[in-house]
């Protein structure tokens, strides 16, 4: 039997929808042997190699709110971002100890993230496990940078949405690669109304543009591409999650059969 490698993809709140591809994944019998993750995939990917079930982790996620994860820095300027990771850290601590390193971890699991400093992708599969996921998360002007190693990090997404080369490189025969984002410069027709809309825009389009060209360069690694139908849901806002959910159990089981295929 060949090894499954998954591929989670950034996405925000449409990340959630990785929640549910991997209960339906869970109720096929379908073993993960490698799982790599950016940003919310990251998070997801984590947890689940971390030992928790799918849906432990959705309600973990369905009952979050910003102010939950999120502080807000008194000087953002400053602080290099509107927001501070500190209560995301206690949150995630509660679930798994704050010492958990990679090699703690049940299944193999790696992420990525962007060095803002040396201007590349960065994998992060060593040390302790909430770093580099919340390294993985950080997206540029919303959080603060972390710093880790010499380094100052940011979400993966920047230049990485879906880490698919780095799940191959674990020992994956197979990739099945997960994009909850698609292509969003489809997503909006209206213009934006204001500076942060204009940055997301901007995030957006330059997001999905290095996607794309990666896709198309990676043709060799990855078996499967997946997109769930998530439609015009917002990754910024924290809603409609259990939508999302609905979305990507849909796409596992859609999937299940077409995968075991691949791993025969």
């Amino acid at each position: 039997m060949k090894k499954l490698g998954l591929a989670l993809g950034s996405g925000g709140a449409r990340g959630v929808a990785h929640v549910g591809f991997l209960q339906a994944l869970d109720e096929a019998e379908i073993e993960v042997s490698y799982v790599s993750g950016c940003s919310m995939g990251a998070i997801v990917g984590a947890c689940y190699c971390a030992g928790l079930a799918p849906a432990t982790i959705k309600e973990r996620i369905r009952s979050l709110k910003l102010l939950q994860v999120a502080s807000l820095n008194v000087n953002p300027i400053r602080a290099n971002g509107l927001f501070r990771f500190t209560k995301a850290r206690k949150l995630l601590e509660s679930d798994s100890p704050a010492e958990t390193t990679f090699s703690d971890l049940k299944i193999p699991f790696t992420c990525v993230a962007t060095d803002l400093i040396g201007g590349k992708t960065v994998e992060l599969n060593e040390g302790k496990v909430i770093d580099a996921i919340l390294a993985s998360s950080c997206i540029p002007g919303a959080f603060t940078p972390q710093n880790l190693n010499g380094m100052m990090l940011v979400d993966g997404g920047v230049l990485e949405r879906v880490p698919a080369g780095e799940v191959k490189a674990l020992g994956a025969d197979v990739v099945v690669a997960v994009d909850v984002l698609g292509d969003l410069t489809a997503a909006r027709a209206e213009p934006p109304k204001n500076l942060i809309d204009t940055l997301l825009r901007y995030i957006d389009i330059v997001d999905t543009r290095i996607t794309q060209r990666k896709q198309r360069q990676r043709k060799g690694t990855i078996d499967l591409w997946l997109e769930p139908a998530l439609g015009d849901m917002s990754q910024y806002r924290v809603k409609n999650l259990d939508f999302a959910y609905e979305k990507g159990y849909e796409l596992g089981k859609e999937n299940a059969e077409k995968i075991k295929e691949l791993l025969v």
